[in-house]
């Protein structure tokens, strides 16, 4: 968004051109952020309003020690506490969808949730602007991640030719509470598998036993089911070529159990359909 865009947006409001010019890439952003922290997009810009208009009339300044994006955000939340505003599931605790199933995990963890996994901040990121120690942010990730496991428990399908990394996967998938109906080998083994059970989640590795690619054997999948996909690879380099579409989730081999968990968490999370329904 444009400064003049900004300045539309504050209904011509005494914001300053450098004022401007520093929140302008971000503003999409945070009322991208505002909107799923409420569940309602006039309900998250006007609170996004209000914040800006602090700042337009010197009740709020961003914090010069922060990077422009961080302050922001901090900011926002500065306004949404003074504000009174509450987090709280509406109408029975929302649908479904992303933005239901959202509403019904805790208000903090929430918040803590949305700016590392929507947003993309570091855990140290998110504690600076909610205001909270390091070790806080990372509980509350933890029992936003342990809501989204235990409600989103579907049937995994791993592609993986080396047996080794393929128990360390599967070890990790049980551990989240999903359960894992097959793991394949090859493209031929993981079309089969598919035809047999349609999986909730894919787990693929790219290079695969007899040389065939775990690329195409996702791609057969999702010629014929939506399913969230996540590649566990050593050559990233093969997803990433600029040309779309390229994997939402992608993980480099070795990897970090947590990473894993983490991406799975908001592969299943973020898809559009419950992964259980697809299945």
């Amino acid at each position: 968004m444009y400064p003049d865009a900004v300045a539309c947006f504050l209904n011509g409001e005494g914001i300053t051109l450098s004022l401007l010019a520093r929140l302008a890439p971000h503003l999409p952003y945070v009322r991208r952020y505002a909107r799923a922290l409420t569940g309602d997009q006039t309900t998250g810009d006007h609170y996004v309003r209000v914040a800006l208009e602090a700042l337009a009339a010197g009740e709020r300044v961003l914090d010069a020690n922060l990077t422009p994006r961080v302050a922001l955000y901090h900011v926002f939340h500065a306004i949404w506490l003074t504000t009174g505003a509450k987090l709280e599931p509406r109408d029975g605790g929302g649908g479904d969808d992303a933005s239901g199933r959202l509403m019904r995990i805790a208000p903090r963890s929430r918040q803590a949730f949305l700016l590392t996994a929507l947003e993309g901040f570091t855990p140290s990121e998110a504690a600076q602007i909610l205001g909270a120690d390091f070790s806080e942010v990372e509980t509350l990730i933890g029992e936003a991640q342990a809501e989204i496991d235990a409600e989103l428990a579907t049937d995994v399908l791993i592609i993986e030719d080396e047996p080794v990394i393929a128990a360390d996967i599967e070890a990790l998938v049980t551990e989240l509470g999903h359960t894992v109906v097959d793991i394949a080998a090859t493209r031929t083994e993981a079309v089969d598998a598919v035809n047999r059970k349609v999986p909730g989640l894919v787990l693929a590795d790219i290079q695969l036993a007899d040389g065939s690619s775990g690329i195409d054997a996702v791609k057969d999948i999702l010629a014929r089911y939506d399913v969230p996909v996540i590649f566990i690879t050593a050559f990233p380099e093969r997803l990433l070529t600029g040309e779309r579409p390229e994997p939402t989730f992608l993980i480099t081999k070795p990897f970090q159990p947590e990473t894993v968990k983490a991406a799975i968490g908001q592969a299943l999370f973020f898809h559009p359909r419950n992964a259980r329904q697809a299945a």
